[in-house]
């Protein structure tokens, strides 16, 4: 036996699926990688690859390929009054689809 074990896919309840992924992202970037077959969410912080990949293949029934993370870090900014303040930080997941697979994001999940 060669002493690795099989990997298992994380089994993620409906509710878990929603909670890591938070909305897709519309921007000019994410446009254009979707030439690519590629789809940008903004996913918990807190939240795995192959928990993205799970939820995403649960949320929207598509085979994932591939799934890369970053985390934007929040701004500071000044409010109301010249106060200081900060934005959050945002992880986004970067999901590369199976060829001939495609998420239509203009429909609603049920």
């Amino acid at each position: 036996m060669s002493g690795s074990l099989p990997k298992r896919k994380p089994q993620l309840s409906r509710e878990t699926m929603y909670q890591i992924i938070r909305s897709p992202l519309i921007t000019e970037k994410a446009t254009l990688l979707s030439e690519k077959n590629q789809v940008v969410f903004r996913v918990a912080l807190e939240a795995t690859k192959p928990e993205i990949k799970a939820a995403v293949e649960g949320l929207f029934g598509v085979q994932v390929v591939a799934v890369n993370t970053l985390v934007q870090k929040g701004k500071t900014k000044r409010y109301r009054g010249g106060r200081p303040g900060r934005r959050s930080d945002i992880k986004k997941a970067f999901v590369k689809l199976a060829p001939g697979q495609s998420i239509d994001l203009t429909t609603g999940l049920a």
